[in-house]
């Protein structure tokens, strides 16, 4: 039995799928499972309850939205057990017989496709070389589309022969692009430049590649001899280096084992019309490491050498020609050195972890790089010059039908698990590629590579069409936004616009269509990328809008079927059906705000677009003529104006204050009632009894569903409000009381606020009357806020009749203005006090606040709100990553329009000056313009064809320090109401303790910087510390749609809560299935994946299965450094659970290697003030004790104990348990004194916290005096010594290495892993009475309380933390 688990950051970002190319050695390919499953929890909220406060990011994390109850469970379904059946299908075993090679056995499952098994073959060691043949089963060609199961005769045992097939041009083009891949596959450029969904990661240097074969390796020589233990000086407490040069250690295996100098396309392509009748398909051109140059000919028997020189063209075959079926072979055939090293590369390329070579479903960019040669690549100069979008299209012009796949794949069935299953894939792997695309094509744009489709308006106007995908940039055009604040409301519209498409997608509404969107951030400008509707292009717009206002409200037309549609999704997205006036003065029903348009398009679908008013506006930012906010908004400076009026609350904050509102509806109806029954005077049949088992129970378990589940804290009402859960009198009036969007009523006669027969009564008709007009219900007869979009929006007019209803609209968005500032802002801080939310950089910061709803516009008064709380020091971390991203934020905005006015060549040095004005302490930053001779002869020329709005200026060279820091000061003032207190980065440095690495690894990642990876000189008065040498790349920022695997989700919270009660085995095997779900929609790499990993790893470890943890979490380690980053928070949080199962496993070198790797890094993100690096320290002088580096170990626990003690206050018990560690090195020291000071300390504190009787009291008093009995029998063998000299007998004392057993368990307790003792017995009656309050709450009653007892808060079991 176990204490804390933790939650894992369920809803994490970026990332897609991709197909596995399957990896036959390491993955055993067992056979998939198959589930079914009914689901009573009919909403996806996302639990993205942070681990350790470190959830994972997205560049605009969105806690997942609750989901339409419909989409995911069939309604009526109310069955409170899951029903879990597992279908099992085993997998069999088949021979294959390749050409050269002996026969192998290959595992299969019946699920499987033939092309799989293709994928494998191309893919193992011996028949990588192999792309065109085909699988033969008895002289019969199998189809590569058909599953396993149908192919009759393919059994157990059965032999598939490998055949090779005649090329055609095309499978020959797949031949050598293949082949280039294996003789790259080692290769990290492709990672460096951000292409092909290759990404970095570094584990394999600390690990010595995989950590379940060094186990088995080292565990038989004892390893504390080897071990060297110092760390580098850099990684030593209190050292103030902070190298970057360690941030990608050299990996061994990346030194390239060079097999061909060159391989590309000769000039000779394409064969000539009489070479094709001899079936000549193309000519490669081949130098070998040993200089010789061969011309080859691909034909359509494979490849062979040909006479052809440089210049002179004989097709004829050379003597010898050496036909091949495989170009390896034949290379073979001719160079020796390939021979040798192509065996050695791919002998490496297989014995690599799979993680590291599968590609990540979204792309990741690196912010720093080595200088890599540059090397001929006749594929990548291919991909370059052609519209390549799919591993299928070597046409170039053969583009995909975005729209369509995008819908074709919504409209999938999902009536069963298989089905949702299959859907979800379908939608995951369609966004991934249409985000990867829209990426390539926004880049495209911006560099100029595409045709305008109206190239006679100036740039900034202009739109794009490219591969089916429309572009626009983030300007005002045609003064469409002038009242709504111009370029800046331009600039905003994409992202607000982006959030509603991600609103509607996860209520996910059937009929109901929105488009592809991305929103791509490339030097400087603002690319938005959307799938086309049908015949949008050939009409006005005024003709397709039938539904909403293309004029921002003046013009408004209506349509019942979208009414209908939308009214679908008014319940969960909290979106009020209302009417407004038109130009003719007639009320029209809309239900969005004015600005969503709906068009149907020539495929007849009915589509939404324009969601930017999705959410209703944020009043703090919106000043209104004669409108006045509530006193909490104005108490702390607003309403203020901002930027643009387009400013809108987060979907997280509606559904918290939502949330909040239903609490006190129930408190107000519950108080109500019981004053009714105290006015009966005990005449007792005051109210019946027969309240329906349904309602009640939804009041005892609304607010686990509803609390628990949703976004960590964002439940969190004003600390003054007690959150107890009302009951038996509560319950009475759920049975009115429908509640929207987060609840599901209960019953159908309830949806429809209908009052359930047994509440006739009137009194408590007006009771919850009462309580509904109070909390500002849209209903009178029942709990349903819901947000009118369009209050507020200028030009927007409603009908006379509605006056009452805008009114209480109009106070329904100040409250939750209101709400934001006075409880979630407090609540956010009031997290970082307790340590529930851990910031470490930008991302977890931006994702800490958007988890409670607050817009980073906030970011100034979150950072007010602190700089005035008494204990503003035990939360120097928060402030400090708080006026980091202030900063760098404030930078970018200026970024962003310094950008803008530089031509491309002269990028490098404009990004390099704008880097030292902002990071060099250098004060007069000169920037080196592009020589002379290649600006002036084309200046004279005017080009029409520009990049959008370059001019060819150079006004950014005069940009200086004090004039760009004075710069980010009026921004911080400007966009965030806060002002900071220095005028350049040195006295930023100073007042607030940043470090320049930081803020350099901040900007570049939030503008798509690349720079040369090495030191970095920015102190130096002398001279600048970049030069345009060091920008390497400029890389896109991307925002867009992250679909959820939604059954998967269920089966991992499931496991969680199981886990929670402490059902281990269970919970066990819900993640595993779980795990299976997210593999099968995702692909192998995700970022939900990885927790779902990182769980599982934490369960092994608890129930025994150190090597299987290990396994587990080495997996969780590569994917986090894939698909978040090597330096990302949770990166550095895996690589400590990794370092402690290592430990566990006897690794104890690995252990110490991965935990100085991740006090490195989080050095580098982000200092070593800050809380978590206690706990680091604290593991690195454990490992060390044991290791018996008494010295080294000291360093680290008095540091961990210093920042305890800083952050938990002197008299917190982490802090006793601190003095206890150092007091145990001091012991192995035999320094007495030291030891019992410490202890005393320690026990100082349990007395005062626990009290004498404590266990914790009297282990530290046993050790007390265990202390000083050595101490006593030192001084009494010293006094010996002193007085007879040498001939003295000494007594032996006592010097005890701690054994690892003992390490073990303290790293255990500090990492919060608790092992409590139990017998079985204690077990089984635990989990008897679990269940029997399970029961209990089931049947609607509260477990410790009569029914007719006085109202109490809800008494639920107590769950592990």
């Amino acid at each position: 039995m176990v204490s804390k688990t933790e939650d894992v950051p369920a809803s994490v970002p970026n990332c897609a799928s991709v197909e596995l190319v399957k990896d036959s050695e390491t993955q055993g390919r067992k056979g998939t499972k198959e589930t079914v499953v009914k689901d009573p929890c009919p909403y996806g909220v996302a639990a993205t309850a942070v681990m350790n406060g470190i959830g994972g990011h997205d560049q605009a994390e969105e806690a997942e939205s609750k989901q339409d109850g419909s989409s995911d469970t069939d309604p009526g379904d109310d069955s409170n057990e899951q029903e879990v059946i597992v279908i099992q299908d085993t997998g069999f075993t088949v021979k294959v017989q390749a050409p050269g090679i002996e026969l192998f056995d290959l595992q299969v499952s019946p699920q499987e496709m033939v092309q799989e098994i293709h994928q494998v073959l191309m893919d193992r060691e011996d028949t990588c070389h192999r792309t065109c043949f085909s699988l033969q089963l008895d002289g019969n060609v199998l189809d590569n589309f058909a599953e396993l199961k149908s192919i009759e005769g393919l059994q157990e045992g059965s032999l598939l022969k490998v055949v090779e097939e005649p090329y055609t041009v095309r499978e020959a083009r797949i031949h050598v692009r293949h082949i280039r891949d294996l003789l790259k596959s080692l290769d990290p450029s492709d990672a460096y430049n951000g292409v092909d969904c290759s990404s970095l990661s570094f584990l394999g240097v600390y690990t010595d590649g995989d950590l379940a074969d060094s186990g088995k390796r080292k565990k038989k020589s004892s390893e504390l001899e080897q071990i060297d233990c110092t760390p580098p000086e850099h990684i030593l407490p209190g050292s103030k280096e902070r190298p970057l040069v360690p941030l990608q250690p050299q990996n061994k295996d990346w030194k390239p084992l060079q097999c061909l100098k060159v391989l590309t396309m000769s000039g000779w392509n394409p064969p000539p019309g009489n070479r094709k009748m001899h079936g000549d398909l193309m000519y490669l051109y081949v130098v070998t490491v040993e200089e010789r140059h061969v011309s080859i000919t691909a034909s359509t028997r494979g490849y062979y050498l040909n006479q052809s020189t440089t210049y002179t063209f004989n097709p004829k075959p050379a003597n010898p020609s050496f036909l091949s079926h495989s170009l390896v072979e034949l290379l073979g055939q001719i160079s020796p050195a390939f021979k040798k090293n192509f065996a050695a590369l791919q002998k490496k390329r297989v014995q690599r972890h799979p993680f590291e070579r599968i590609a990540t479903p979204f792309q990741m960019y690196s912010w720093t790089a080595p200088q890599i040669d540059h090397v001929m690549d006749c594929v990548r100069a291919e991909d370059a010059y052609t519209s390549r979008l799919g591993y299928e299209e070597h046409i170039p012009g053969q583009t995909r039908d975005w729209n369509e796949e995008l819908q074709t794949t919504r409209e999938l069935p999902r009536k069963n698990l298989p089905e949702r299953l299959l859907r979800e894939r379908a939608i995951f792997k369609v966004h991934s590629d249409f985000a990867a695309a829209a990426t390539r094509g926004a880049m495209a744009v911006i560099d100029g590579n595409v045709m305008a489709i109206n190239p006679g308006e100036e740039t900034r106007m202009q739109m794009f069409i490219w591969n089916n995908i429309f572009f626009s940039l983030g300007f005002d055009v045609r003064d469409h936004y002038r009242e709504l604040g111009g370029d800046a409301a331009a600039h905003a519209a994409p992202t607000n616009d982006l959030n509603g498409v991600r609103a509607y997608g996860a209520v996910d509404v059937e009929g109901l269509y929105t488009l592809g969107t991305v929103v791509v951030d490339y030097r400087g400008y603002r690319v938005t990328a959307q799938s086309i509707i049908p015949g949008i292009l050939e009409r006005e717009q005024e003709q397709s809008v039938i539904y909403g206002s293309i004029d921002f409200g003046k013009t408004v037309v209506s349509h019942p079927k979208y009414l209908e549609l939308l009214e679908k999704t008014s319940r969960p997205l909290k979106v009020q059906r209302h009417a407004v006036l038109n130009e003719k003065d007639v009320a029209v029903e809309l239900c969005s705000s004015v600005e969503c348009k709906g068009i149907i398009g020539n495929d007849g679908r009915h589509y939404i677009l324009d969601l930017l008013r999705t959410f209703p506006p944020d009043l703090n930012f919106l000043p209104v003529e004669g409108e006045e906010l509530s006193v909490e908004s104005r108490k702390q400076g607003y309403p203020r104006l901002h930027r643009h009026r387009l400013a809108c609350l987060r979907q997280e904050l509606i559904e918290a204050f939502v949330e909040h509102r239903y609490l006190l509806f129930m408190k107000m109806a519950a108080l109500q009632l019981m004053q009714q029954k105290a006015n009966k005077d005990g005449r007792n049949a005051a109210l019946p009894e027969s309240v329906t088992p349904s309602a009640s129970l939804r009041a005892s378990e609304k607010l686990p569903e509803a609390g628990a589940t949703a976004s960590s804290e964002s439940t969190t009402a004003c600390e003054d409000e007690p959150t107890e859960k009302p009951d038996s009198a509560s319950a009475e009036i759920q049975t009115t009381a429908t509640t929207n969007g987060t609840h599901e009523p209960a019953s159908p006669e309830i949806q429809n606020g209908g009052c359930d027969g047994s509440l006739e009564d009137p009194k408590s008709r007006e009771v919850v009357l009462n309580a509904c007009k109070a909390v500002g219900s849209v209903s009178n007869t029942s709990f349903d806020i819901r947000f009118n979009p369009d209050i507020f929006s200028p030009g927007v007019r409603f009908p006379d009749g509605s006056g009452e209803d805008v009114r209480r609209q109009q106070q329904l968005l100040k409250d939750a203005a209101a709400f934001l500032v006075s409880c979630q802002i407090p609540s956010l801080i009031k997290d970082c006090l307790d340590h529930t939310a851990l910031p470490m950089d930008g991302a977890t910061l931006t994702e800490a606040l958007h988890q409670r709803g607050i817009n980073v516009r906030y970011l100034g008064s979150v950072l007010e709100f602190v700089d005035k709380m008494p204990a503003k020091a035990q939360l120097d971390h928060f402030y400090r990553i708080g006026i980091t991203e202030l900063i760098t934020r404030c930078a970018k905005h200026i970024f962003k329009t310094y950008l803008q006015g530089v031509e491309l060549s002269a990028l490098s040095a404009a990004v390099s000056h704008f880097l030292n004005c902002l990071l060099s302490s250098y004060p007069d930053a000169v920037a080196h313009l592009p020589a002379d001779e290649l600006v002036s002869r084309r200046k004279n020329r005017k080009r029409r064809n520009r990049v959008p709005g370059a001019g060819d200026n150079t006004a950014w060279a005069s940009l200086t320090p004090s004039e760009l820091w004075k710069s980010v000061g009026s921004e911080a003032c400007g966009y965030y109401n806060f002002t900071l207190q220095c005028e350049s980065v040195d006295q930023a440095v100073e007042k607030y303790g940043l470090q320049k690495t930081t803020l350099l690894r901040e900007i570049s990642i939030k503008t798509g910087i690349q720079i040369l990876i090495k030191e970095y000189n920015f102190d130096s008065r002398h001279k600048p510390a970049f030069t345009e040498e060091d920008i390497l790349n400029i890389f896109p920022v991307v925002k867009h749609v992250n679909p959820k695997a939604s059954d998967a989700f269920h089966f991992f919270q499931s496991g969680q809560a199981k886990v929670q009660q402490g059902f281990l085995k269970e919970g066990c095997e819900l993640i595993n299935e779980a795990l299976n779900l997210f593999n099968n929609v995702y692909g192998a790499m995700h970022v939900e994946i990885c927790a779902c990993l990182r769980l599982l790893a934490r369960l092994n470890y608890i129930m025994g299965d150190h090597a299987e943890a290990l396994n587990n979490q080495q997996k969780a380690v590569l994917m986090s450094e894939r698909v978040l980053g090597i330096e990302h928070p949770n990166t550095i949080q895996e690589y400590m659970h990794l370092a402690l199962y290592s430990f566990a496993n006897g690794q104890l070198s690995t252990a110490l290697k991965l935990l100085y790797r991740a006090r490195y890094l989080m050095l580098v993100v982000c200092g070593e003030d800050h809380p978590e690096m206690a706990l680091l320290d604290s593991n690195i002088g454990l490992v060390l004790h044991g290791v018996m580096e008494y010295d080294l170990s000291l360093r680290f626990l008095e540091n961990a104990l210093s920042i305890n003690s800083k952050y938990h206050g002197p008299r917190s018990l982490k802090v006793a348990l601190s003095h206890h560690l150092v007091a145990r090195v001091y012991e192995s020291k035999a320094e007495f004194r030291s030891a019992l000071q410490h202890e005393k300390e320690g026990y100082t504190i349990y007395k005062n916290q626990v009290g004498e009787a404590h266990e914790k009291t009297k282990e530290s008093s046993e050790y007390l005096k265990y202390l000083t009995q050595q101490a006593v029998a030192l001084q009494r063998t010293m006094n010996e010594i002193y007085k007879n000299g040498s001939n003295a007998s000494i007594m032996p004392l006592k010097f005890t290495a701690p054994s690892m057993a003992s390490v073990l368990e303290q790293l255990n307790i500090i990492n919060g892993i608790i092992f409590i003792p139990l017998s079985q017995k204690d077990l089984e009656t635990l989990k008897v009475e679990v269940q029997r309050r399970q029961q209990l709450q089931d049947s609607g009653r509260n477990p410790d309380q009569q029914q007719d007892g006085p109202l109490a808060p809800d008494d639920n079991i107590p769950v592990d933390d």
